[in-house]
């Protein structure tokens, strides 16, 4: 997908209310406290990247991705004070705990190696680290998700909410909350209204999983790496 149809498709009406309520539930999580940095792995056209900044202006945000195209469109598209690299997200560019808070929205679904992935993450972060995934168990999944993904899920791997906890397993991380969100992904009023209620009917089946961490600092990995 290009940057501009990405980033179109958050503008509609559909888009823009699925991308509030994902963002609603990965800020709950994460609970940033003011003048903390972050950094967002896997960013693309930076939607989520912005997101993060205009919520706290006075915090440093970063964002990462290998994808130069989006990158490009993130870094053109974005205020002053966002910052962008190019990296591959296996192998982060920045020294142990860089970062206060390391966030990846949907990048670690398209990264072949997601526990490396993950591993860097936590290595460059301070205090919190949280995933945002796609979620096997969602109506979304049995819509876009089967036979290998149609559109821009095509490649994508999807996750149980078991499996979303254990990717902490064995990495310097604590899980420490999770939830789920978009149960009907359809964007129309009636699931617009009715999302607060299916979310607590069925707390484990919106189709966007979020899982935070907090990193084990007594464990944080030595391997810096150069800026």
């Amino acid at each position: 997908m290009q940057p501009e149809q990405y980033e179109a498709w958050y503008a509609t009406q559909k888009g823009s209310w699925i991308g509030e309520e994902e963002y609603a539930l990965l800020a709950s999580l994460l609970a940033p406290i003011p003048g903390e940095t972050l950094l967002d792995v896997g960013c693309g056209t930076g939607c989520f990247t912005r997101r993060f900044a205009a919520d706290a202006a006075e915090r440093n945000v970063f964002g990462t991705d290998i994808d130069l195209n989006m990158l490009r469109f993130a870094d053109a598209h974005s205020a002053q004070g966002i910052g962008f690299v190019a990296a591959d997200a296996c192998r982060l560019p920045f020294c142990d705990n860089s970062f206060d808070l390391v966030a990846s929205v949907t990048a670690l679904c398209f990264i072949q190696d997601e526990k490396q992935a993950l591993r860097e993450m936590l290595r460059v972060a301070r205090r919190r680290v949280i995933l945002g995934l796609l979620n096997r168990h969602s109506l979304l999944y049995l819509a876009k998700g089967r036979c290998g993904g149609q559109g821009a899920y095509h490649g994508a791997r999807w996750h149980t909410p078991a499996e979303a906890l254990r990717l902490f397993d064995g990495l310097p991380g604590r899980h420490a909350g999770f939830g789920t969100a978009i149960v009907m992904s359809g964007g129309k009023l009636w699931s617009r209204r009715l999302e607060p209620l299916l979310r607590r009917l069925l707390p484990e089946c919106g189709a966007f999983i979020a899982v935070v961490a907090d990193v084990w600092p007594s464990v944080q990995p030595s391997n810096a790496k150069e800026t």
